[in-house]
């Protein structure tokens, strides 16, 4: 009994192993490959009909506001206002009737100064997968700009082109590490299901019909 238990721990512990090295191994592949397709700098940004700004909640759990959420409005913000690009794809979740993540992104967007014909609401980007996927099968674009902060732009690059798109991310400030700590761990995790996801070739939950950019 003592050398089954035995033998039982030692395949668990291989296994805890082999997934720390997947993770790891994932988090540095991902970051290596849309290393130069990411950044903070306008001008490093190549002029695109559309963008494709990722959600997240307005607010934070307790109520007060989410800097993840208005440091992304602000990029889409400046990169609509410097011309390089021409439309906004907000796409985000709307699981329930009172959490809409893509409608306060266009709120927010158009007390900016962004005109509303220009943006485009996807209610069904309920991961990250699901927004850049759909913003090819659905809203028909073979090339975007991400907009997020740089982690996020980091999986979402790297999945777009998995997906034989041509993406670039414009990041967006990020909060400070204390604050952002959970979702920077969280991160690590993210990473690792993207490779995940496109071994096993996950799609997104929601299909639709297309819907033309003009």
């Amino acid at each position: 009994m003592k050398k089954i238990i035995k033998n039982i721990f030692k395949i668990f512990l291989l296994l805890f192993v082999a997934g720390i090295i997947f993770i790891a191994w994932a988090n540095y592949s991902i970051k290596k490959e849309s290393s130069e397709f990411v950044s903070y700098n306008v001008a490093d940004v190549p002029e695109t009909k559309v963008a494709l700004l990722l959600g997240t909640s307005k607010n934070l759990n307790n109520g007060m506001p989410n800097a993840y959420f208005y440091n992304r409005i602000k990029a889409a913000s400046d990169l609509y206002k410097s011309g390089k690009i021409q439309y906004i794809i907000v796409s985000g979740d709307n699981s329930t009737k009172d959490y809409n993540e893509p409608e306060d992104m266009q709120i927010e967007l158009t007390k900016q100064g962004i005109p509303q014909d220009k943006i485009i609401l996807d209610h069904a980007g309920f991961r990250t997968l699901d927004s850049v996927v759909r913003a090819k099968d659905i809203f028909g674009q073979t090339k975007l700009v991400i907009i997020s902060q740089k982690f996020h732009n980091e999986r979402a690059v790297f999945l777009a082109k998995e997906n034989g798109m041509k993406a670039f991310g414009y990041n967006a400030e990020d909060v400070n590490k204390y604050a952002g700590l959970k979702t920077n761990l969280r991160e690590y995790l993210a990473k690792a299901k993207a490779y995940w996801d496109l071994l096993f070739g996950v799609e997104p939950k929601f299909g639709g019909e297309k819907i033309i950019i003009p």
